[in-house]
């Protein structure tokens, strides 16, 4: 899917496979990317039927949906298992365990 064709959205799905859930000031945080651009990405996502997303007062949750196509869910795995430890998503988890342990998002 062109979606995954992003290195912006891989990171957000590798960080939301690691995760369950995050707040869309956790992936700006963790992305180090003007909101904005953030949401753009999420949109793609979301229109793609890879995410699912709820509203929590002013803040969006995001998830992966879990009745995502096999495909998708396959091409994650392996997204991980070859990328999840290596530049940028070791980084990217590193920056939103900082951000979540210093609460500055969704309060």
């Amino acid at each position: 899917s062109e979606a995954c064709a992003d290195e912006t959205r891989r990171r957000i799905l590798l960080l939301l496979l690691a995760q369950g859930e995050l707040c869309v000031c956790d992936l700006f945080g963790a992305l180090e990317l003007p909101q904005p651009k953030v949401s753009r990405h999420l949109a793609v996502l979301r229109d793609a039927d890879l995410l699912v997303s709820r509203k929590q007062g002013t803040w969006v949750h995001y998830r992966l949906n879990p009745e995502m196509p096999l495909w998708a869910g396959q091409v994650l795995a392996a997204l991980s298992d070859g990328a999840a430890r290596s530049e940028p998503y070791l980084s990217d988890r590193e920056r939103l365990k900082a951000s979540r342990a210093a609460a500055t998002c969704c309060a």
